[in-house]
């Protein structure tokens, strides 16, 4: 059988992973491991009876199958090995009385776990007992963060609140949280003490980050035996915040953002002037002051203009995307946490914009103070050409051919092109066009099976009664769909 290339990584499902372990523990199942650890993690339950199920596994599976078209048992495990799967289960009866020993040997030499389901138990019941643990360990992290988050506010509302906020941050994490100056000076600490070895390695880690010209808003790593996470605060003074503890739960980075915000306001009156200086400009330019006149006080330009849509919904998913951006001067809409409306951003010009977890970013090109209003359109063309390509960052760039065009016509053919398609069908085609007409790739984009995309493509082409193989068809659709 041909090679075939990776199947590309998908996105994380928005529920943490079950731990195979968990899964076995369930004593209503009767699952039994028979080969492999049970220390895999499962992201999701699929079910086939293919004899080559790779091209529909996406990774981390936990593959189910009563093997109706085994043959091979080591050839089908080696592709469920290359697919990425977490572990196999295969129910016995009515096809197989055992697991054949074969495949038993095939997962044990390639160390993928395989399970016993036995007759009694539907394979719709392993996958409603996984959906269920998911759903308790998302509520227990749910549950988590939002106790560091009260904790954490109500240390810094304390007449100490930095000190206390690091107290708060260590006792959570059960490790150690450190503030440290841009030359590495520990500002401030708490929690328990940790080796001398993991005590400099986490001081290196924070230089890592911080207001250098491309540096990264957060690094993590390990060393002295422990987890280590740094975390630049917002201002560009240098300030960084360094947690280390022993181990890392998936909520962690939730709860350090958290902090991070807070320890950004409380550290605040080191750049106060500075601040003072910009709420003056902004305040400037709202009451009609031409830009020319309040660019001294806003600073020297130029200016990017990021427009963002995401978070995970708290009340401090603006502040947090802020202060990881490197800036103060942050719009945050109606919501103030972006799941429903738009944050606008403005940073200095040679700041280096980068994709942020969990978040779609719109990025203008360097503008001056006078030019600021295009810059923001500019943003929020880039975003929204984000969201309908699915990726996590676009910067602007000239519009080329399609600039030319008149917009109120090109809508008006745009509309009139695509009317005989549904909603469904054009983010279809949409994300067909944009993966260069891939099958496979658009429907992990899609989150649907490949045979669902053919079918809705099949279904457009015959609705718009045009020849989709035809690049000058493509082009055409390509420019309607991204008129706004």
């Amino acid at each position: 059988m041909p090679a075939q290339e990776p199947t590309p990584t998908p996105p994380a499902p928005p529920a943490p992973p079950v731990s195979l372990a968990a899964l076995l523990g369930r004593q209503d199942l009767g699952l039994r491991l028979l080969a492999g650890p049970d220390d895999a993690s499962i992201h999701w339950v699929h079910t086939s009876e293919m004899a080559d199920p790779y091209p529909y596994l996406l990774g981390g599976e936990l593959l189910m199958t009563a093997g109706v078209q085994l043959t091979n048992p080591a050839l089908y495990v080696e592709r469920v090995v290359e697919a990425g799967a977490a572990a196999l289960g295969f129910g016995v009866a009515p096809v197989h009385d055992t697991v054949p020993a074969e495949l038993v040997s095939a997962c044990e030499r390639h160390g993928l776990p395989l399970l016993e389901v036995p007759p009694h138990t539907p394979f719709t019941a392993v996958a409603r007992a996984v959906w269920r643990l998911m759903a308790e360990a998302r509520h227990r992290e749910l549950r988590r963060v939002t106790e560091a988050q009260q904790s954490l506010a109500t240390a810094a509302a304390r007449p100490a609140p930095v000190p206390a906020v690091l107290g708060a941050l260590a006792s959570r994490l059960g490790g150690r949280a450190v503030l440290y100056a841009a030359d590495g000076t520990a500002y401030a600490a708490a929690g328990r003490a940790i080796g001398a070895e993991a005590e400099a390695a986490l001081r290196d880690l924070a230089g890592v980050v911080g207001p250098r010209p491309g540096g990264p808003a957060s690094a993590s790593g390990d060393g002295g035996g422990m987890r280590l996470a740094a975390y630049a605060l917002g201002g560009g003074d240098g300030l960084a915040l360094g947690v280390a503890a022993e181990r890392r739960e998936a909520s962690d980075h939730t709860i350090a953002g958290v902090a991070v915000v807070l320890l950004s306001l409380l550290t605040a009156p080191h750049r106060g002037a500075d601040v003072s200086a910009r709420d003056t400009a902004l305040v400037r330019l709202l009451l009609g002051t031409p830009p020319a006149e309040a660019a001294p006080a806003l600073g020297a330009g130029p200016w990017t203009v990021v427009h963002a849509h995401g978070g995970d919904g708290t009340p401090f998913a603006a502040g947090a995307l802020a202060a990881a951006l490197g800036t103060q001067l942050v719009d945050a809409g109606d919501t103030g946490s972006g799941r429903s409306g738009t944050i606008r951003l403005l940073l200095p010009g040679s700041a280096a914009v980068t994709a942020q977890e969990g978040w779609t970013l719109g990025v203008s090109a360097a503008a001056e103070p006078d030019a600021l209003a295009a810059a923001d359109a500019q943003a929020a063309r880039a975003l929204r050409r984000a969201q309908a390509t699915r990726a996590p960052l676009v910067r602007h760039r000239p519009g080329g051919f399609a600039a030319l065009v008149d917009p109120a016509e090109a809508a008006a053919h745009a509309r009139a092109l695509l009317a005989p398609l549904n909603e469904p069908l054009r983010e279809t085609l949409r994300a067909w066009l944009s993966l260069h007409g891939n099958w496979d790739r658009t429907a992990v984009a899609l989150d649907v099976h490949r045979n669902t995309v053919r079918q809705r493509v099949t279904r457009c082409a015959a609705l718009l009664d045009r020849d989709l193989d035809d690049p000058d068809v493509r082009m055409e659709l390509w420019f309607a769909l991204r008129v706004p």
